[in-house]
C-alpha cells in the first residue's frame, strides 16, 4: 500500500470516530435509565459449570469464634443455595469457601470470599448475608497505618463514629451502606456508588477533615439528584467550598524583616568589656575597690526591693476612704411676709378670755360671823 493510500484510509477512520463522538454524548453513556434491572444469571447462562476447583480462606480472631459457631449453620445454608461448601476450622481459626461440581455461577467464590470476610471483621450474619445479592457489594477500607500516633488515630476514629454513633448513622442513611468500625479496619457493605462515597468520608477523616462536612455535602448532592432538571448539568456553583483554617507550622508566614538603606561603610564595632571599664575608670581600681563597689551596688538594689515590699504590706492596712452620709432633713416652709392684723386679732381675744374663777360681787354675799367680829374691834 502507498502512502497516499495509508493516509486516505487513516483520515477516514478519523472521520467516522468523529461523527460518532458527535452523535453520542459522554452523559448517556454514564447514566443509568431509572426502573433497569440486571438480569439474573442462571443456570442457563452456563449449563456445562466450571472446569476447575477455586478456594479462598481467611482467618478469624479468637473472640468472633462463640458468634461463628451459633450462626454456621445459617452460612452453610446460605452457600449452599448457590452450590458453594463452607468449612469452619477452629484449630487453626480459620473459615475456608470452595466451589463444587454443581457451581454455574463463576462470580459466585468472589461473593462467598466476600461473606466470609465481612464475618471474620465483626460483620453480624444478618448484613453480611446481603453480599450474595446481585446489586450489593462490600468494600474493607484499611486505616490503621494512615495515623501514625496512636491517640490521633483512636480521636478520629471516635470523629468518624460521632456521639452515640450519629455519624456513622447519618452515613449510613445518605449512602444507603452499612458501615462497622472495628479495630484498624472500616467495612461498609451497600450499593457501588455508596461504597465510593463511604470510603471519601473516612479517608478525609483519617486526614483530619471533619466529616460533617462531607455529610452536608452528600446533603446537597441527594437533593439535587432528585431534581431530573439538574441531573445532566454541573453541581460546582451549589456544593460549598470549605477553606482549611488552620496552617501547618511550617507553612505559616514569618515576619517580614524590614530592610534596612544600604552603606557602604560597614557597622560599628560593639564595644568590649574592657572599653566599658577604662571608660567608666574601672579598670584602673583595684579588687577590693571593685568588690566594694560591687556590693554597694548591690545592697541598693536590695533596698529598693525591700522597700517596694514594705509598701505593698501596708496597702492591706490602709482603711478605704469612706462615703459622707447626708442626711435630708424636711424643714418647715418659711412664710415669707408675717400676718400682723391676724396677730392682733389673736392679742385681743386673749385679752378678752376670762383666766381663773368668775368675779364675786360684795354686795350679793351673805353675812357671816367674821364681819361681827370686825366691827367689835373697831369699836
Amino acid at each position: 500500500m502507498a502512502a497516499s493510500e495509508r493516509v486516505d484510509v487513516y483520515d477516514s477512520v478519523s472521520e467516522r470516530k468523529g461523527k460518532k463522538n458527535k452523535n453520542t454524548d459522554d452523559s448517556d453513556l454514564l447514566t443509568v435509565p431509572d426502573g433497569w434491572v440486571e438480569p439474573a444469571f442462571t443456570r442457563d447462562d452456563n449449563p456445562r459449570g466450571l472446569l476447575e476447583e477455586s478456594s479462598f480462606a481467611t482467618l478469624f480472631p479468637k473472640y468472633r469464634e462463640t458468634y461463628l459457631r451459633e450462626c454456621w449453620p445459617l452460612v452453610q445454608k446460605a452457600l449452599s443455595d448457590i452450590f458453594i461448601n463452607a468449612s469452619l476450622d477452629l484449630i487453626e481459626g480459620s473459615i475456608t469457601v470452595s466451589t463444587t461440581k454443581k457451581t454455574f455461577d463463576p462470580y459466585a467464590i468472589l461473593r462467598a470470599r466476600d461473606l466470609i470476610k465481612l464475618l471474620s471483621r465483626s460483620v453480624p450474619f444478618d448484613q453480611a448475608v446481603r453480599i450474595l445479592q446481585d446489586d450489593m457489594a462490600c468494600d474493607i477500607i484499611k486505616i490503621g497505618t494512615m495515623v501514625r500516633n496512636r491517640e490521633r488515630f483512636v480521636k478520629r476514629r471516635q470523629r468518624l463514629i460521632g456521639p452515640k454513633g450519629s455519624t456513622l448513622k447519618a452515613l449510613e442513611l445518605l449512602t444507603n451502606c452499612y458501615v462497622m468500625v472495628q479495630g484498624n479496619t472500616v467495612s461498609a457493605l451497600g450499593p457501588y456508588g455508596g461504597l465510593k462515597e463511604v470510603r471519601k468520608v473516612v479517608l478525609d477523616t483519617m486526614k483530619n477533615i471533619h466529616p460533617i462536612y462531607n455529610i452536608k455535602m452528600l446533603m446537597i448532592k441527594r437533593e439535587l439528584a432528585s431534581d431530573p432538571e439538574l441531573r445532566s448539568q454541573s453541581w460546582d456553583r451549589f456544593l460549598p467550598n470549605f477553606k482549611h483554617k488552620h496552617i501547618n507550622k511550617r507553612q505559616q508566614t514569618t515576619r517580614k524583616k524590614v530592610k534596612k538603606e544600604y552603606t557602604p561603610f560597614p557597622p560599628p564595632q560593639p564595644e568590649s568589656k574592657v572599653d566599658r571599664e577604662l571608660a567608666s575608670g574601672e579598670f584602673f581600681l583595684r579588687e577590693r575597690e571593685k568588690r566594694r563597689k560591687k556590693m554597694t551596688e548591690i545592697k541598693v538594689k536590695q533596698a529598693e526591693v525591700l522597700s517596694r515590699k514594705q509598701e505593698e504590706r501596708k496597702k492591706a492596712f490602709i482603711p478605704p476612704k469612706e462615703k459622707k452620709i447626708i442626711k435630708k432633713c424636711n424643714k418647715a416652709p418659711v412664710k415669707d411676709k408675717l400676718d400682723i392684723e391676724a396677730i392682733k386679732d389673736k392679742v385681743k381675744k386673749a385679752k378678752n378670755k376670762k383666766l381663773g374663777a368668775p368675779a364675786v360681787n360684795q354686795s350679793t354675799l351673805p353675812p357671816t360671823g367674821h364681819s361681827k367680829k370686825n366691827k367689835m374691834r373697831k369699836s
